[in-house]
């Protein structure tokens, strides 16, 4: 188990204060050493601002680049190894059209899209504006890599530690939040056992053990430095290790090979264990499945045995929605409004937190393999992707609602 990411969130401004990002730095690098001291290897630093739309305004069209391109510029320096400047939100639309030239003008700056939220509700004509983004990140370098730096969000609230998703809830106190990288746990937990009970409790033990820890540390830096600390994503996210993959331990489960019937009954199982567990909880806290940087997910795309409909079911149960899906470059935008809408939908629907991160390849097509030079990433194949166009009331641009299960919605006259 590591910890994927230190997230400090601030509500940044612009110009940007040099001084304050220099503190936030000061305390990174000194959680991190804090983290490791204790036995607990940090990947990653993270700076997490406000919505972009919220810090620049009317200052959007032209200053978007040169905001990302000067935070960008002050990050090393600082301690950080990324940056993300939050979503292009749907009251600010002109706000999405921006996003691939900052990502074009730098390498360590990460941004997201609002295509539905719980207060207003699903947004077509930004998730329309998403679908764009996507194919012109695509262009951006012959790999299409750029997509790796872009998510669509659904329903997904402020403070989630995991970029692209992380941005602050705009709040003048400054604070953090810690991700995991703990689909070891759940590996070794199953091999423990051979009773699918005792599976569970040892992984929810597993989490709780990890999670006193990081608990302890993270709230003596917070006395330290005066922060908030907002809570633990305790996801089980991957690396592509064989034994570091959900893959395995959906396998070791007894799942035949990932994609089989049977994986989403896995899949419930260890997201049910996650949620089980007592921990000061922000985030997705789920079992993520990232196709490129999951060994295991990454063969059963080469085998053929899972598709993006079956990732999409696999979200309703667990995890963060679509996630380094390879598509092929000539996919429309059509055909990712269709898949977006889809994903905004079940966000609405179950009331829960969805992402969609997209990678159309230039110049690939369905199944041809991905050449990807990235440690962490395993390479796969391109997935096909069975979208049409919709056309009549599906593509309107008028925002709408859909209830969640539970939420209390009358069903007088319906049959």
């Amino acid at each position: 188990m590591k910890i994927r990411s230190i997230t400090y969130f601030d509500n940044l401004q612009w110009p940007l204060n040099h001084f304050r990002i220099q503190q936030a730095g000061g305390f990174v690098k000194s959680a991190r050493s804090a983290f490791q001291d204790a036995g607990i290897e940090v990947q990653t630093t993270r700076l997490a601002s406000g919505p972009f739309p919220l810090i620049l305004e009317d200052k959007i069209k032209h200053e978007a680049v040169v905001f990302a391109s000067a935070l960008e510029k002050l990050l090393i320096g600082a301690g950080f190894d990324y940056a993300s400047i939050g979503p292009a939100l749907p009251d600010f639309i002109e706000s999405y059209q921006v996003i691939p030239e900052v990502l074009a003008n730098t390498q360590n700056v990460f941004a997201a899209g609002i295509i539905s939220s719980a207060q207003d509700g699903i947004a077509p004509d930004a998730i329309k504006r998403c679908a764009k983004v996507i194919k012109d990140n695509a262009a951006i370098s012959p790999d299409g890599f750029a997509n790796l730096r872009f998510a669509a969000l659904a329903n997904v609230p402020a403070g989630s530690p995991f970029l692209p998703a992380a941005f602050h809830d705009g709040g003048v106190e400054p604070g953090f939040a810690i991700a995991t990288e703990a689909a070891d746990l759940a590996v070794s937990a199953i091999d423990k056992t051979t009773s699918l009970e005792n599976a569970r409790i040892e992984l929810i033990n597993s989490i709780e053990k990890v999670a006193v820890e990081i608990d302890r540390i993270a709230r003596t830096l917070a006395a330290k430095f005066n922060l908030k600390f907002a809570g633990i994503d305790f996801s089980l996210a991957p690396f592509p290790a064989v034994e570091q993959s959900i893959g395995t331990a959906v396998e070791k489960l007894g799942v035949p090979g990932l994609g089989n019937h049977g994986t989403l009954a896995a899949i419930a199982i260890l997201a049910e264990a996650v949620e089980r567990a007592q921990y000061p909880r922000i985030g997705f806290n789920g079992v993520m499945l990232p196709v490129l940087e999951d060994t295991v997910l990454a063969g059963s795309a080469v085998a053929g045995n899972i598709t993006v409909n079956e990732l999409l079911l696999y979200s309703a149960v667990c995890g963060t929605g679509l996630d380094t899906i390879p598509l092929p470059g000539s996919v429309t935008e059509d055909q990712l409004y269709a898949v977006l809408l889809d994903l905004a939908a079940m966000a609405q629907r179950l009331g829960k937190p969805l992402t969609a991160r997209l990678m159309p390849i230039p110049g690939k097509q369905a199944a041809e393999a991905t050449e990807f030079d990235f440690e962490f990433f395993a390479n796969s194949k391109i997935m096909d992707l069975k979208a049409k166009p919709l056309s009549g009331s599906l593509v309107e641009d008028k925002h709408f609602q859909i209830q969640s299960r539970g939420s209390g919605i009358s069903t007088k006259g319906l049959v």
